[in-house]
């Protein structure tokens, strides 16, 4: 079993215990030495911040140490957010963007455009639909390399 798998299996529990939701996980190096990443994020208001990433990590540091999913292999633990402008990838991230503004990025021009800024009112297994103006667009997923909400400050 992969390392990511092993983890999600240990941590996901946990981190949905304590009210958070476990996004993402990575194992990769960084600067030459392993790093585990676990990437969560929550519904209450100001998103995550530091102190929930610490709590988290002081969760599952110990559970990670008594069951050595890298099988001795030293690494770092993170513990962060995945950002607000993280790609709608999860069905959960389409239902809390829906009604709001989004941009695809295309993989080949959509209309002789790169990129679409609209308003995400529908999805499904195979397509998005974005309202750009009074338009509205159904785009096949496929044709999109990147679907992210657009912050604005």
């Amino acid at each position: 079993m992969a390392v990511k798998d092993k983890v999600d299996k240990l941590l996901r529990p946990i981190i949905e215990g304590l009210g958070y939701e476990l996004v993402e996980i990575t194992y990769k190096k960084e600067y030459g030495t392993p790093t585990l990443t676990c990437f969560i994020d929550t519904d209450k208001e100001g998103g995550i911040g530091l102190d929930d990433c610490e709590a988290v990590s002081r969760a599952i540091d110990p559970v990670l140490d008594e069951n050595d999913p890298t099988d001795g292999e030293a690494y770092n633990l993170n513990v962060s957010s995945p950002g607000l402008d993280r790609p709608l990838t999860l069905e959960r991230d389409f239902v809390k963007n829906k009604g709001k503004e989004v941009e695809a990025s295309f993989y080949a021009p959509y209309q002789g455009k790169k990129k679409l800024q609209g308003i995400l009112l529908d999805w499904s297994e195979t397509q998005v639909v974005l309202q750009s103006g009074k338009d509205i667009h159904t785009i096949e997923k496929k044709a999109i390399a990147v679907l992210k909400p657009v912050i604005k400050f």
